[in-house]
């Protein structure tokens, strides 16, 4: 999977990818660079970029462009009414009050809303940058301007998942051509130097922009933005169309705004016109054929004459960066930086504070500008109630604004004002004076009968009060650091982030260690008291003379039963005191102590009841009496005659040599 960078801008679109060590901008079907912010809708088929552009005039009813200025939009917002008059194609109110679009598709008449558009036109985005990296494309950063307002971020977003992207960024332009400029500079002050400051001018088609910026080696700070959303190159393609449209109605005697053909056209020309203009002092012309009812018109103009309001003029912008802000080098100096925002869409900004944005956008613009409903949101907080005094009860709202620049209500807790504790007593004790003096005698029965149960309940109050106030310490400190973070806390050295680390430790990681030891702590006395049980039944068979055991010695067998009835008394102890402990507090016995325990009492016994019985030798057997006579020695004894036979084979021998001796 790859990231890619979407720069969706009034006019047209670029797709960057990173590769090749560097960040490139990838060509579409058509081997532009550029792919036109425009969708067509036809009786069969839809068109999307290039294809659209070319429809612009023979199906300029369905042709949709420019619907980046509608994100998040009501319809019956002014600034939509106005622009209805101005626009070919008709724009339309939804379900939910938003601005839609009515187009006809598939020859039925149906009203897509401005995140379903911008879906269609991401989704060709999203086309070209497969295309280039030959794999899936799924998450993506997005462009946007500086003074988009918490709706219309929403609604960016919505468009993104619409078509299947997993947004991880709205990136502000001006932010992105900071760190085109920044990234790839070399000679730069280095951190500890004073930063060098840039001012970036950004003229877009539909919106003007302007930031002030310090750079220092591989760190960057937004230091200002001023812009006007009413004052980009489209405003001065209106000025022109509306000068011929005068001059045309006069000469010509034609109502240009009548034919939105002839009124496309008419802008496709003047667009043309000012491109020259910038680069020609001299008088341009601007011929049509075939304009309106099969007649050509003509008309010069050059840049020098009036046709611009005061209203467009690019003063009042630095004149209010200037004196928000008091830079007044602005005036003598300005770094006119024509970078593109595609070169830093696939890297981390470090962007200023995104409340910056938020504000900039609802509460510090000027009047003049036209926004959307300045109400964000409304969010209901349900419980609140007075309190007990009758007063009105206090609200306490954590708000976030993540890394899009939206805003959201993390939570809302009530704050109650409580009385302390002297108070409280003080006020008892007035009130039941009377009835302390007729129970005292009473009273003082109770305390004989149970002395320290006093002294239990004040010792649970002073634990209980402990608690709370650790946290309410450790709860207050974290709110503080977490403001802190937010404001003045962006940018800092290294070392206070790590001082305001080891305060908060100071005091959640004594909490954190005794939860650790409350979550081990049953464990650790469950195999103890196992390896307790173990040893016991082991003596108690002994004692019954098993035959198993029956091989021990008895002084070892003893010292094994004092050694685990100590233990018992240990853990029975420790177990005890730690029932009646606050959590609040360090415990009486902790995991490594009881593990320690555990160990020594294997050590002791474990060698004890493990011993080998000893082994019995058993009696040798007696070797049979040698028989009389000479021992045969050959190797095979059964073949040999024994002495007994070879006595007689003898005997026989001397009988039968008798014939040959002489007898008496």
């Amino acid at each position: 999977m790859s990231v890619v960078g979407f720069d969706v801008g009034f006019l047209s679109c670029y797709v960057a990818v990173a590769r090749a060590g560097g960040i490139e901008t990838v060509a579409n079907e058509y081997s532009d660079r550029s792919t036109p912010a425009c969708v067509s809708f036809g009786p069969r088929n839809r068109s999307i970029g290039a294809a659209a552009k070319s429809q612009v005039v023979t199906n300029c009813k369905n042709t949709v462009q420019g619907f980046k200025r509608f994100h998040g939009r009501a319809f019956s917002d002014p600034f939509v009414q106005n622009l209805k008059s101005s626009l070919v194609y008709d724009l339309s109110q939804m379900p939910s009050g938003m601005t839609g679009i009515k187009v006809m598709y598939l020859e039925e008449e149906k009203v897509f809303s401005i995140e379903q558009i911008t879906a269609m036109l991401l989704s060709k985005l999203k086309e070209t940058a497969e295309s280039a990296l030959k794999k899936p494309v799924a998450d993506c950063v997005i462009s946007v301007p500086c003074f988009y307002t918490d709706a219309e971020r929403r609604s960016v977003i919505d468009a993104a998942q619409i078509a299947g992207l997993n947004c991880l960024r709205l990136m502000n332009e001006t932010t992105a051509v900071a760190l085109a400029y920044g990234i790839y500079k070399q000679d730069l002050p280095a951190p500890e130097e004073k930063p060098r400051t840039v001012v970036f001018v950004d003229i877009g088609h539909s919106g003007y922009q302007v930031s002030v910026c310090a750079f220092n080696k591989g760190k960057l700070k937004i230091l200002a933005t001023a812009f006007d959303p009413e004052m980009g190159g489209k405003d001065f393609d209106e000025r022109l169309v509306r000068h011929f449209c005068e001059e045309f109605a006069v000469k010509y005697k034609l109502d240009v705004k009548s034919k939105p053909r002839a009124l496309v056209r008419l802008y496709q020309e003047c667009e043309k016109l000012k491109k020259l203009m910038s680069a020609n002092s001299s008088d341009l012309p601007l011929n049509i054929e075939c304009f309106m009812n099969d007649i050509d018109v003509s008309g010069k103009l050059n840049r020098y004459v009036p046709i611009l309001s005061a209203d467009m003029s690019l003063s009042p912008i630095y004149r209010r960066i200037c004196r928000r802000y008091e830079f007044f080098f602005f005036y003598r100096t300005c770094n006119f930086v024509q970078q593109s925002a595609l070169h830093c869409l696939l890297l981390d900004p470090g962007q200023c504070s995104m409340f910056h944005f938020i504000l900039e956008a609802y509460y510090n613009c000027p009047k003049e500008l036209p926004y959307p409903d300045p109400i964000i949101g409304q969010y209901i907080i349900q419980k609140v109630v007075p309190q007990a005094s009758g007063e009105s009860s206090k609200v306490k709202v954590k708000v976030r604004v993540n890394i899009h620049g939206i805003f959201s209500v993390s939570s809302a807790s009530l704050v109650e004002v409580q009385k302390s504790e002297e108070e409280e007593e003080s006020m008892d004790t007035e009130q039941s004076t009377e009835k302390e003096n007729e129970s005292k005698m009473q009273v003082d029965q109770d305390e004989q009968k149970t002395p320290g149960a006093g002294e239990q309940e004040n010792g649970e109050k002073k634990a209980g009060t402990e608690e709370m106030e650790d946290r309410d310490a450790l709860s207050l400190k974290l709110e503080d650091t977490e403001v802190w973070l937010y404001e003045d806390g962006e940018d800092q050295p290294k070392q206070v982030y790590i001082d305001k680390l080891m305060e908060l430790k100071r005091l959640g990681q004594p909490i954190q260690e005794r939860y650790t030891e409350f979550e081990e702590r049953p464990k650790a006395f469950d195999d103890l008291g196992r390896l307790l049980q173990q040893y016991m039944k082991i003596v108690e068979a002994y004692k019954t003379k098993e035959e198993q055991y029956e091989h021990l010695d008895e002084a070892e067998v003893q010292k094994v039963d004092r050694m685990v009835n100590d233990v018992m008394i240990w853990m029975n102890s420790k177990m005890n005191q730690q029932s009646k402990q606050s959590l609040a507090v360090e415990p009486v016995v902790k995991t490594m102590e009881i593990q320690a325990k555990a160990q020594e009492l294997f050590s002791t016994c474990n060698p004890v009841v493990t011993k080998p019985k000893p082994k019995v030798d058993l009696p040798k057997e007696e070797n049979p009496s040698e028989p009389n006579g000479p021992v045969n020695t050959q190797e095979n004894p059964e073949a040999q005659p024994s002495g007994t036979e070879q006595a007689a084979a003898n005997s026989a021998d001397a009988t039968e040599a008798k014939p040959d001796m002489d007898l008496d």
